[in-house]
């Protein structure tokens, strides 16, 4: 078996695959069998190179410095050689002279080709505002590639020197040139955009999931029904299939839909841009969810004043979520159906596969839009978020009438409140939303689709639909604990929040000047101070602590009430492990040297 030439973490020249340029690498590991060194490049790529791919430092220094030290009288021996006998001194150089300007003008026009072709980001501080790191890829791939035409270029200078060649001919060879490298950058932007790694088990994963997620809702209502809600009465009776649907609870359903639509469309609070697309450009969004949340706290004062009774959520939950799963399916099947004639700049980074299913569930197209009204970011904050609290309301006054009670439990009051609190926040910092995953990376499928509008509404309300008819009564000092435990869940996730959001906006702000960050090749800083040094996802930590104060109000009689904290877990331990697989992708070494800072993830000294 050969020894090996180079050692772990030993720095050397390591070749890029199919060109004949080498860059400064780290050797990060050596296959035996294969025979083959992973290497690591400055931007955080990481490659298999063969042992006669790569070179030591000292042998490039050496050949540069050979190079560089060439005898004066080999250059002069060289130079007169190349003199014409006949030509006089003079002559020979202004030619010098105009062949050094043409070679100029030339380079200079490659580069505004190149400039004009990859569209690269303008300053640091754009990439601090979210600027995708594909960008810098494609614009290492087009320097490799220029890089490989080069040659061609280098005779077609020598001959323009020497007037062997006619000007036509010049500018005919410059258009096939600049034609070369634009096809070559299209083709590395359409492989780019495809994403590497499928999630949620791939194709497979996500077709059972297209059934799994709409039957645990269904699974979950109906064993909050049961007199005995416990795991181990499964299954539930099923009703029969008739008294899921009734045509009247859909039509409330799309009455409510439209309504937090025309709210949205009002022409009231500012406009504001989101973080750039990986063409560049900003989308515009109305920031007015708090007062479509006010208008529609005033529409349901509104029907409580005129004696509607709002308890008939609670006597059709079930036929209303039925509703919403349909809509939410017939809507997924809208966004893919358009999604097909979208533009390959607008597509999601992670739902465009080439995978049918795949694409349906994460979803296809980033930020499908209807003239000026953004499909995905209405239903992430209004029909399914206000949903919530309506519904919260709908089982507090169910409660008190099959109870008979002048005054909800203290129970139901400490969940109402909680989670009213939860969603007011949310409204209120609505511009925050533009910097998350949902919106700037997350197609808009069956997966944000049902989860906005069945997940949400019809889950997040389990504790609520679970004490209608399960009532558990605790004391005042339980209710202060569970409220101080709320308290403090809350201001972990909205400080941890706020942090994140104002560095991403502007990180030269002066009022951040206390933050210290590691820089990035990308030019985004990686915060190592404030929350963000303390675990590495503390808004996640803030989540778990608030959903474990939601359920407490429920007793431990049953489980059921817990599910929402269980879920809530293993979603942002999976999102926790997605964050990290993407930024080791995307930052490379600094996000190593991140996790030797911050070494907890969510909860400290633990995980």
């Amino acid at each position: 078996m050969p020894n090996r030439r180079f050692a772990d973490g030993e720095v050397v020249m390591g070749r890029w695959p199919g060109s004949v340029l080498y860059y400064e690498v780290q050797v990060t590991s050596y296959d035996d069998v294969s025979h083959l060194y992973t290497v690591k490049y400055k931007d955080g790529t990481e490659l298999a190179l063969k042992e006669s791919d790569i070179k030591s430092q000292s042998s490039f220094k050496h050949r540069k410095s050979q190079s560089s030290s060439s005898s004066p009288s080999r250059r002069s021996t060289s130079r007169s050689r190349s003199r014409s006998p006949g030509r006089p001194a003079k002559g020979r150089r202004r030619s010098s002279s105009q062949s050094r300007e043409h070679k100029d003008e030339k380079k200079k026009i490659i580069q505004e080709t190149s400039l004009a072709l990859q569209k690269p980001s303008e300053n640091n501080t754009r990439r601090y505002n979210g600027e995708p790191e594909s960008t810098e890829k494609n614009d290492t791939a087009c320097v490799i590639l220029e890089q490989k035409l080069k040659p061609d270029l280098d005779m077609e200078r020598v001959l323009e020197q020497y007037s062997l060649r006619p000007r036509k001919e010049e500018k005919k060879k410059e258009e096939i040139y600049s034609e070369k490298i634009f096809e070559a950058v299209k083709t590395i932007e359409k492989a780019s955009s495809k994403p590497k790694e499928l999630e949620f088990g791939g194709r497979i994963g996500t077709f059972m999931l297209i059934f799994f997620l709409p039957a645990t809702v269904f699974y979950l209502l109906l064993m909050c029904k049961q007199d005995d809600p416990s795991l181990l009465n499964f299954p539930p009776p099923l009703p029969p299939l008739e008294s899921l649907w009734e045509a009247r609870v859909f039509g409330v359903f799309l009455l409510w839909f439209f309504l937090q639509a025309l709210f949205y469309l009002l022409p009231i609070g500012k406009v504001v841009e989101g973080l750039p697309l990986s063409n560049g450009r900003k989308l515009q969004y109305r920031i007015n969810g708090f007062y479509a949340f006010i208008l529609t706290a005033a529409a349901v004062g509104t029907l409580l004043y005129f004696q509607f009774e709002l308890h008939y959520l609670y006597d059709h939950f079930m036929q209303f979520a039925v509703s919403a799963a349909v809509f939410s399916m017939g809507l997924s099947i809208y966004l893919y159906i358009r999604s097909l004639k979208a533009p390959e700049e607008e597509l999601a980074p992670g739902g465009n596969s080439g995978y049918f299913i795949y694409d349906f569930f994460t979803g296809h197209e980033l930020n499908p839009r209807i003239g000026s009204f953004d499909l995905k970011y209405f239903c992430e904050l209004r029909p399914g978020l206000m949903g919530w609290v309506v519904i919260n309301l709908a089982m507090l006054l169910a409660e008190m009438k099959i109870h008979n009670q002048s005054m909800p439990s203290l129970s139901m009051i400490l969940v109402n409140s909680f989670q009213l609190l939860y969603v007011v926040d949310a409204l209120w910092n609505e511009e925050a939303i533009l910097t998350t995953m949902d919106i700037t990376h997350d197609g808009f499928g069956f997966m944000l689709a049902f989860g906005d509008l069945v997940w949400v509404p019809f889950v997040y309300t389990l504790q609520a639909f679970y004490l209608v008819g399960h009532p558990t009564a605790i004391s005042w000092p339980v209710a202060a604990a569970i409220t101080i435990l709320n308290c403090i869940g809350y201001y972990i996730f909205r400080s941890a929040n706020s942090q994140k959001n104002n560095f991403r906006r502007n990180p030269a702000d002066p009022k951040l000047a206390y933050l210290k960050f590691i820089p990035t090749a990308t030019g985004k800083g990686l915060l190592v101070t404030g929350w963000w040094g303390f675990v590495r996802h503390p808004n996640y930590l803030g989540d778990i602590i608030m959903a474990l104060a939601w359920s407490l109000p429920c007793g431990f009689n049953h489980i059921l009430p817990y599910f929402y904290v269980i879920y809530f877990i293993c979603l942002l331990v999976h999102r926790e492990a997605r964050d990290e697989h993407h930024c080791k992708q995307k930052y490379g070494l600094a996000w190593e040297r991140y996790c030797q800072r911050v070494p907890y993830r969510i909860f400290p000294y633990i995980y």
